[in-house]
């Protein structure tokens, strides 16, 4: 089968794509055939060893994954051959075959094609348990979304739209924000200038976001510190900018606020009923047409270093997929 490979830690220019052996599922595992895989941020440093995990070369990358199943591991029962599902692995979805653990497929509703559940699981997954579990968002409460293009935010803002909150989404650029626009933000910022501070105090009466959705990091952090409401909660989603900030934390005292920290990937393990009432939430809000993935951008199997070359130049807005198979 044919895959991509990252032989060792660089950029994406250096990944190869060539054949590999089939992989064969163990007992609780799950053969899939990949019809589609979303490429994110992770997917970029994970391939330099830059990741809060390492993979040691050889390896594919690759995350998001939407496919087929083959083949079941003897202890399998809730999966069989020919379902289709989604799921999230730390690598090895730029691939045509993948073996995965079973209790972490998630079947998708049949009018779902394969690109969208490809870009489905990590973006919504993490903005539900983000926005739900450790905000605790509440109907009118004001949602600041940052980097509110990329596939994260665009989630955030639908789905603060679906809990009832005020959601202001800030990006880079107008093009972006009218993206955001579509997706259901009820108020823009565009924060190239520097000013995002300023801008979210003077559309809320002073007062500042109750919760501020931070997938960037660096100044839009120090930023948020500055413009988020008494009791506000400052979700801290990753490092997009490239820049881990440090807080000061006399500023969350003066605000009597909280900076929670956002791992979804582990939180699967930790809390799987709670994730699987998610996705059955999230399941029935894509069933309304209300949440619905926004994939800018589709790419081939060998066209997949291209993809994450975008993803680092920052040229994606919404999602970016790689299509395996038809």
């Amino acid at each position: 089968m044919k895959a991509v490979v990252c032989k060792a830690f660089g950029p994406p220019d250096q990944l190869v794509v060539e054949d590999v052996p089939s992989p064969s599922p163990r007992e609780t595992e799950v053969k899939i055939a990949v019809h589609a895989c979303g490429v994110n941020f992770p997917d970029t440093l994970i391939i330099e060893g830059k990741y809060q995990f390492r993979a040691e070369p050889p390896f594919t990358p690759g995350g998001e994954i939407a496919g087929e199943v083959l083949e079941v591991g003897e202890r399998v029962k809730h999966l069989r051959a020919g379902d289709r599902v989604m799921t999230v692995v730390p690598y090895g979805g730029f691939a045509e075959e993948v073996v995965v653990p079973a209790m972490g497929c998630f079947p998708f509703p049949k009018d779902m094609e394969y690109t969208a559940a490809a870009a489905f699981p990590m973006a919504y997954g993490t903005s539900y348990y983000a926005l739900n579990q450790r905000a605790q968002l509440k109907k009118d409460e004001t949602l600041l979304v940052l980097g509110a293009a990329g596939g994260v935010g665009l989630a955030a803002v639908e789905l603060g739209k679906c809990m009832g909150a005020r959601v202001i989404a800030a990006a880079s650029s107008d093009e972006k924000l009218e993206i955001c626009k579509k997706h259901g933000a009820d108020e823009v910022i565009n924060y190239s200038d520097g000013k995002l501070k300023d801008k979210v105090k003077a559309l809320t009466a002073g007062q500042g976001a109750d919760v501020i959705y931070d997938p960037v990091g660096g100044d839009l952090f120090q930023q948020s510190l500055s413009c988020i409401n008494w009791n506000g909660r400052i979700l801290v989603i990753g490092f997009a900018s490239g820049t881990i900030p440090e807080a000061a934390v006399n500023r969350a005292l003066l605000k009597s606020c909280s900076i929670v920290g956002v791992f979804w990937g582990a939180s699967m393990m930790r809390e799987p009923q709670a994730n699987q009432d998610n996705f059955a939430q999230l399941d029935t809000w894509f069933g309304e047409h209300r949440i619905q993935p926004h994939v800018s951008k589709v790419y081939s199997l060998d066209q997949a270093p291209q993809a994450m070359l975008d993803m680092v130049a920052r040229k994606a807005i919404g999602k970016l997929v790689v299509k395996v198979r038809d």
